[in-house]
């Protein structure tokens, strides 16, 4: 599609920007490339990391988020990714290897932090607001919050995109989140990040 236009945002995280292509990026779920192997799965993500100056790729719904890596510059390295881009969205290239479907970890519901069935109530809750009030919320922001479990009353958050390396990040999950969580849920004493 000629003239394809992709917007840039800054994130929290100043070596992290969001690209949006204007279109949906992932059908469901999302997809973190924390390292130039994960990113093999991927034909987009392999292009953007082998620019060189990038530490990780995040796929969003409608975005995607490039992180550089120390020492790279955003001058430099945001053509390169625009340009890449332009080309992944231009050529309907698939985002996934299809070969490598079954190894794409949906970042969903595995909560590793086996969840008690007598907390089944509270979990729903938790569940709810999370997808809700909490990763509309960050996703503004180019990054995502994954449910991970509760346990004695400590409720597990995995973060992603963005939000991983962001400083700001942990002030908003024990702020922001666990606030919002303890006010709806009295059962919720924390919240941890893993």
């Amino acid at each position: 599609m000629p003239g394809m236009l992709i917007q840039t945002e800054t994130t929290p995280n100043p070596s992290t920007l969001k690209f949006l292509p204007g279109e949906r990026v992932m059908e469901a779920g999302t997809r973190d490339f924390a390292s130039e192997e994960e990113a093999e799965a991927s034909p987009l993500a392999s292009a953007i990391f082998s620019t060189g100056g990038v530490d990780g790729v995040f796929f969003g719904r409608d975005f995607i988020s490039v992180t550089a890596a120390p020492g790279a510059e955003w001058r430099q390295l945001k053509p390169q990714v625009l340009g890449i881009l332009l080309d992944h969205f231009a050529s309907g290239a698939p985002l996934v290897h299809p070969a490598s479907a079954g190894g794409i970890a949906v970042a969903g519901d595995d909560a590793e932090f086996g969840d008690d069935p007598a907390d089944a109530d509270i979990v729903a809750q938790i569940r709810e607001l999370i997808e809700t009030r909490v990763r509309p919320a960050v996703a503004g922001d180019g990054g995502d919050i994954v449910y991970r479990g509760f346990r004695d009353g400590t409720v597990y958050l995995a973060l992603q995109g963005a939000c991983s390396g962001c400083p700001s990040s942990t002030m908003t999950l024990k702020h922001g989140i666990e606030n919002l969580l303890k006010h709806y849920v009295p059962e919720v004493d924390a919240v941890e990040a893993v």
